[in-house]
């Protein structure tokens, strides 16, 4: 037990040095703050759920200690909660079907929990800035025209100077549409990101006690393909529910994207090409972003048609009788 108090609260400072790190403006601090959950993941991963739950009250706790209350509540919910809730659910086992065999929890489920994740700190956060989309988006829209006066240092009784002369009603309607469901899909990055770096950290250290999970064959549940198709239809609607339509909608399509690039994995393999092909791939995704949407259309497609399995038998399922 001591070990374990003294790894939440060393997990804790280092998780919330890391989050404070953005104070400092730099550009590889911005890189430093999207890391603040690994410490509280590899606690939890590597020792015990219960070091990575005393890492995340510890480093809520400082930061609420240096800050406000209002920060302790939005860090525990938004980076410290959930990141011991991933880390809980990536050691959760059940018994298997052979004696001694054990049953762990699946990765495909872990990458949806990661989107819920990313939903939710973007959805619980709604409420900061209005109840209603009027509210809400006249909050987010004076937040953004304040940033862009003070990045381009226009006073604020004078006209709104943007980058490129470019409309600024448009350029804020566009962030105002566009920030949210933004949001939501880079916490699910975010969490996956961090989720498979602290697996990792803590397999090379040795001390991984779950076996590395077979990630290309992952799958998702029928009830996730209803879901993404529900909140694609919500989004097209006005108001609240076409925000959060939206919201949910960007982080589930990440969470397809994954899939698909584990669909990705097994068409390729044998392929002499293979190396080039994910390689470029990567580093489209890293560098534009967009081609995710690509590889959601896969992720989806994979689901009502199963390329994996009709590639493992070398052409499409024989019908069975």
């Amino acid at each position: 037990m001591t070990q374990i108090l003294m790894v939440g609260l060393g997990a804790g400072a280092a998780a919330a040095l890391l989050f404070a790190s953005i104070a400092s403006g730099s550009a590889f601090s911005l890189a430093l703050f999207y890391l603040a959950p690994l410490p509280i993941l590899i606690a939890a991963i590597g020792w015990s759920h219960w070091a990575g739950l005393i890492a995340a009250i510890v480093s809520a706790a400082g930061l609420g200690a240096v800050f406000s209350f209002k920060f302790f509540t939005a860090y525990l919910v938004g980076v410290g909660l959930p990141a011991w809730w991933l880390g809980y659910l990536a050691m959760l086992a059940r018994p298997g079907t052979l004696e001694g065999e054990l049953e762990w929890y699946p990765p495909g489920r872990l990458v949806l929990w990661a989107a819920a994740l990313g939903i939710l700190s973007v959805v619980l956060a709604i409420p900061y800035f209005g109840f209603d989309q009027a509210s809400f988006e006249g909050a987010l829209r004076g937040g953004f025209e304040r940033v862009l006066r003070a990045q381009t240092g226009t006073p604020a009784d004078a006209p709104l100077a943007t980058p490129g002369g470019s409309d600024p009603k448009v350029l804020l309607d566009f962030l105002v549409a566009v920030i949210p469901p933004a949001a939501a899909a880079l916490g699910t990055v975010t969490y996956l990101l961090n989720l498979w770096l602290a697996g990792r950290v803590i397999r090379v250290s040795g001390g991984l006690r779950r076996p590395w999970p077979d990630v290309p064959s992952m799958r998702f549940p029928l009830a996730a393909t209803g879901a993404t198709a529900v909140a694609i239809a919500a989004s097209f609607l006005p108001g609240m529910i076409g925000i959060v339509g939206a919201v949910t909608s960007a982080a589930l399509l990440v969470a397809y994207g994954a899939l698909g690039l584990a669909v990705l994995h097994v068409l390729t393999r044998g392929m002499n090409a293979r190396p080039l092909l994910l390689g470029s791939l990567y580093a489209a995704l890293l560098l534009l972003g967009w081609p995710i949407i690509l590889a959601s259309i896969l992720g989806l497609a994979d689901t009502a048609f199963d390329f994996r399995t009709r590639a493992s038998r070398g052409g499409p399922p024989k019908p069975t009788t």
